[in-house]
């Protein structure tokens, strides 16, 4: 059977999303996906097609056109530089940057940090920060996990003294992605006790130069550094650096992770990469039969593209429901539990379908992929290196295992 004979999908891009705009929503999605087909250069939209993170140059250069736009921060207040969208309109623009190959915006300003700010901070800090994290000249990184508290948060040990005029802080924090690069982090420190251990935790932003801070690197097991060790050593907190009140840092925290885990379902990118691995299935063949001839992979592949439109339902519902109903409390687990297990599974069964040639380089790999497959050089490269750092989804934002337990004590709540 001959790539021509497998089944081609339509060159306009159709998704059942369409079926729940109306005409002005599509308009909007023609709009926003008019931009980013000119905003994204093609090398960047290679690379990270390929697997590839985006370089913090890339990053850079596409939040300045976000930024020109109005587009960087698009859940935010009007009056905080938001662009006053609906939520179906802020649903579609995410789904349009994964669906196009944008560079991710970091969420650690835009959908962490800066909500906290505008929501519990003090005007100085709103003056100085917010501007900043829209325009793209902070970057920030979070100081959240450490070692043996990383689920359990609450337990953490990292401590920030009362000095009067400053605090004191000292203790360490680890898988702090971006650190290396960070301009600004935010994090929790103990500064009293309680007879809970959610107690006594208070909420502080700190310059990531700031005299008695220590990066050191975590190389992944796709050989990429992202994650990172802080350590601080008698590092002065100025008391502007308190958000909020002092020992209410736990309840700031929920308020973040759960904007952390609304917004990390990557819907956008799970469909580019379903469509990239339907031109690898048209493409690759042993002998004279092509991979989408395979009845395993194809009912692999449809239980995760089935999966993924009820993630996209399930997150639409959320999004339309206010933060004091019932579902809204547990909502985020479900996401962030099914967004890691779709994402895992679609990196696996992508380097499943390249099989030798998920990890190939060099001129011996480009002539033997010659020999199997139609594709173009390069169109295998990063796939290897995507499912080795996806390994983590099911950890970062709240490990699959804790949101399992929020979601079971939840439901046994309700029987009771």
């Amino acid at each position: 059977m001959k790539d021509s004979e497998c089944r081609q999908p339509r060159d306009d891009v159709w998704d059942h999303i369409d079926l729940l705009l109306d005409d002005s929503l599509r308009a909007f999605r023609g709009e926003v996906r008019q931009f980013l087909r000119t905003a994204v250069p093609d090398e960047t939209r290679a690379r990270l097609d390929m697997g590839y993170s985006a370089t913090k140059s890339e990053v850079v250069a596409f939040l300045k056109k976000l930024s020109a736009k109005g587009w960087v921060a698009p859940a935010w207040p009007v009056e905080y530089g938001g662009t006053g969208w609906s939520q179906l309109q802020r649903f579609v623009y995410t789904i349009e940057l994964g669906n196009n190959a944008a560079p991710s915006v970091l969420p650690f300003g835009t959908a962490m940090v800066g909500p906290v700010l505008y929501t519990f901070g003090n005007q100085d800090q709103k003056n100085l920060y917010l501007p900043r994290i829209l325009s793209g000249e902070d970057f920030w990184c979070q100081g959240f996990s450490e070692p043996g508290s990383g689920s359990d948060l609450a337990s953490l040990k990292t401590r920030a003294e009362d000095r009067g005029d400053h605090y004191l802080l000292n203790g360490q924090k680890i898988w702090t992605s971006k650190a290396h690069y960070a301009d600004r982090i935010f994090l929790l420190a103990r500064t009293g006790e309680g007879a809970r251990k959610q107690e006594g935790i208070s909420f502080f932003v700190l310059d990531m130069d700031t005299p008695g801070i220590e990066i050191k690197p975590i190389i992944s097991i796709d050989m990429s550094h992202s994650l990172n060790e802080v350590f601080f050593t008698d590092v002065k907190i100025p008391k502007s650096g308190l958000v909020g009140e002092a020992g209410k840092g736990w309840s700031y925290a929920k308020f973040l992770l759960g904007n952390e885990r609304t917004g990390i379902t990557n819907i956008g990118r799970c469909r580019r990469q379903i469509a990239r691995l339907k031109r690898i299935a048209r493409a690759s063949h042993i002998g004279d039969t092509p991979l989408c001839a395979d009845q395993a992979f194809l009912r692999d592949l449809a239980r995760i593209e089935a999966d993924l439109t009820a993630l996209e339902i399930t997150e639409i519902r959320l999004l339309s429901t206010g933060r004091d109903s019932a579902f809204a409390s547990v909502g985020p687990s479900v996401l962030k539990l099914k967004s890691a297990e779709i994402q895992q599974a679609l990196a696996e069964l992508m380097v499943s379908a390249l099989g030798p040639f998920a990890a190939g380089r060099g001129p011996q790999f480009v002539e033997a992929m010659e020999d199997v497959s139609d594709l173009p050089q390069g169109f295998f490269d990063g796939a290897l290196a995507e499912y080795l750092f996806g390994r983590a989804t099911s950890i970062y934002g709240g490990t699959n295992e804790i949101q399992r337990e929020i979601l079971a004590k939840a439901t046994l709540d309700t029987l009771q």
